[in-house]
């Protein structure tokens, strides 16, 4: 096992701490699904950014409940949530804060305090990402990666729990900025956020033209979502399923010895380290989801469309072929057997 044997539950407090993980989950999906019909797998998606302390970003054309589901979770923790709409015009300093010149209590001469940005909060919708300019985006790079802020030469910490879930239309091109490679690799998961099935429409459509407008209340405080970051560290990986995630990260990269042909020959760059971190620890999520204390093959394989889509960037040959990353990632999946021993 990769994990230091004498710090492992045993088998009664692993499967306790299983149980409630799996329930305060289940509380949190029913209070959202109050709100937003359908969307299981986007739901479980940002469920699993939140509790594998990592960010996610929401892809989907306009009208898909992608800023509602959002807003929803938030509704759903205790957590301080600050939403920011990106837009072109907007600074570095309109999202971090700035420091202002104030006049101290009792007239006695003025100091420079800082004025806190929407940034600084626990729970982050940051709305249309890719309309903000390089320079904002590498502001919010920096939150997002290191989980402090820089103002005036001065570190400062952002609370915990932070996690930025950010949204962005697929379609719409002018005036947008799209989010180089180094940035989309700091996302946990990339989530696509399709159409409802047929039968989720008139659900849809009571819900929002009727008169009752239906709300979520809190199910989670902040002490319990660290909580339940602390379980999914705990859960153990075998030797096995750890190499099975090394080489399936590896398989989206050309000229590895586990990369298909495909991957060889429409990839340009395929997933860093950062992929085979996220494999497993999304891989732990699932596994406790699945009442289980112990990750397996195919939790991991559940795992790698989620955590690979947005880490392989196609070449000039698979771009013209228009060649999907969730291809190339189901390619790499099938690459790549399971082991029977390490």
């Amino acid at each position: 096992m990769t994990e230091n044997a004498s710090s492992l539950p045993g088998a009664g407090e692993a499967r306790e701490k299983s149980e409630a993980f799996r329930g305060t989950v289940q509380r949190l999906r029913d209070e959202i699904h109050k709100v937003v019909v359908g969307q299981d797998l986007v739901v479980d998606g940002v469920l699993a950014a939140l509790l594998c302390d990592g960010h996610a970003l929401l892809e989907g054309v306009p009208g898909l409940a992608k800023t509602l589901l959002v807003r929803t979770l938030a509704d759903t923790l205790e957590l301080q949530f600050s939403r920011i709409q990106f837009t072109p015009d907007l600074m570095p300093a309109d999202i971090i804060g700035t420091m202002v010149l104030r006049e101290v209590e009792g007239g006695r001469g003025h100091e420079l305090r800082f004025e806190e940005g929407p940034l600084v909060a626990n729970f982050i919708l940051a709305d249309e990402i890719n309309r903000a300019t390089p320079k904002t985006q590498s502001a919010l790079l920096e939150a997002m990666q290191e989980r402090t802020l820089t103002v005036s030469r001065k570190t400062r910490p952002l609370p915990e729990p932070f996690v930025v879930l950010a949204t962005q239309n697929p379609i719409e091109q002018e005036g947008t900025y799209p989010l180089p490679e180094a940035q989309m690799d700091r996302f946990l998961l990339k989530l696509l956020v399709d159409y409802p099935a047929e039968e989720e429409y008139r659900e849809i459509l009571a819900r929002t033209t009727g008169e009752a407008v239906p709300e979520a209340k809190p199910m989670a405080t902040a002490a319990e979502v660290l909580d339940m970051r602390r379980v999914v560290r705990q859960v153990p990986v075998s030797d096995q399923v750890e190499t099975y995630a090394i080489r399936l990260m590896m398989a989206t990269q050309p000229g590895s010895p586990y990369a298909p042909d495909d991957v060889n020959q429409y990839v340009s760059l395929g997933s860093s380290p950062r992929g085979a971190q996220a494999l497993l620890l999304v891989g732990k999520f699932n596994a406790l989801l699945d009442g289980r204390f112990t990750v397996s093959c195919e939790d991991v394989r559940k795992a790698a469309p989620l955590v690979l889509r947005h880490r392989v960037l196609m070449n000039f040959e698979g771009q013209a072929r228009r060649i999907h990353p969730d291809g190339i990632v189901a390619r790499a999946v099938e690459a790549v057997p399971e082991l029977t021993h390490v």
